[in-house]
């Protein structure tokens, strides 16, 4: 204990170093993009008579930046308002805060992204089992080509498949919002149940695109682990087959914690087009439409948001592994 505070100390310093230092890269490639929304504002207030220092004036005050400004000034006044915890506002929202649109936004994904992620886990290690341990068996070449396959179809496509196939073609599931808008919203089992029905699609989406890698990742744990001594030493006492399945699943799953966490660190930037498609206003649907938009702010956030969900998931990643497996304390 004495020596794991002063561990995770160094850690939170390392990533929140991190955090700056990627936030300042991604200040300056932001605004390395063509093109200018605020010209735009800029002409609209001139031709309706606004005189040119009024109407920069007025857009500073809405919008928090002005580009034609010296880039070293607003990279300066970028981190000082990030140190306060100020994100700016929004330029295609009008002005609205970039933290309030970032958090209304959050839940979407992380219930949607989630789900799937469980889901396709749960089943992927299933799977990874089956076919590492009976590989000599039909069911495991079968498992193999299914998720090698499954592992090779893009999202954008799976998603559009799964649109297409199932709202359309058969009518079963809702398409285009995520609930029904003739319920109103609340903690109410109709609104849940609305909720549940319309992520069925995009939850599918994401767990059957992920399914693939778990399941052959899983593979591979599984046969090295069945080449360690302890496999040896449980068949020649006469482990029953069952039992010796659950201790090789055990050992093999490991590794995948690592995985799994870093995944959930990783949904924030990875549901960019399910969002789309299915019309979840979540932090993927937020960023296309702020990089759509040249919304520099709001590019800035999503980007931010996307860092520190990666980097804290590396440190709990770190002490979780640490925690489950004994052996790399020592």
């Amino acid at each position: 204990m004495n020596k794991l505070v002063p561990r995770l100390i160094r850690r939170i310093l390392g990533g929140i170093v991190m955090i700056l230092a990627v936030a300042s890269f991604t200040f300056f490639l932001i605004h390395m993009i063509p093109g200018n929304p605020v010209d735009a504002k800029l002409a609209q207030l001139e031709i309706a008579g606004v005189q040119p220092q009024q109407a920069m004036t007025e857009v500073h005050a809405m919008y928090g930046f002005m580009p034609h400004q010296p880039l070293y000034v607003q990279y300066v006044q970028y981190i000082w308002e990030l140190l306060h915890l100020n994100l700016g506002k929004s330029i295609t929202y009008a002005g609205v805060s970039v933290t309030h649109l970032l958090l209304e936004a959050m839940p979407w994904t992380v219930i949607t992204v989630t789900s799937g992620i469980i889901v396709s886990f749960v089943f992927g290690i299933l799977a990874g089992v089956i076919i590492a341990v009976y590989r000599d068996r039909g069911i495991s070449n079968g498992l193999t080509l299914f998720s090698t396959f499954l592992h090779g179809i893009p999202q954008l496509i799976l998603a559009l498949l799964l649109a297409y196939l199932f709202t359309t073609i058969w009518a079963i599931f809702p398409y285009g919002s995520p609930y029904d808008a003739a319920i109103a919203p609340g903690f109410t089992l109709p609104f849940i149940g609305s909720l549940a029905w319309h992520a069925v699609l995009p939850v599918a989406a994401y767990a059957i695109s992920s399914y693939g890698g778990w399941a052959l990742t899983m593979k591979s744990s599984v046969i090295s682990v069945l080449g360690d001594d302890f496999i040896l030493a449980s068949e020649l006492r006469g482990l029953k087959p069952r039992i010796r399945i659950g201790y090789i699943a055990r050992s093999a799953i490991l590794p995948l914690f690592t995985t799994l966490t870093l995944s959930i660190g990783f949904m924030f930037g990875g549901s960019v087009f399910i969002e789309e498609i299915f019309d979840y206003r979540g932090l993927g649907y937020m960023l296309i439409t702020a990089t759509g938009n040249l919304d520099y702010p709001l590019m800035a956030g999503s980007f931010l948001i996307i860092t520190v969900a990666v980097i804290v998931a590396n440190i709990v990643a770190d002490f979780l592994y640490t925690a489950i497996d004994p052996r790399i304390r020592v």
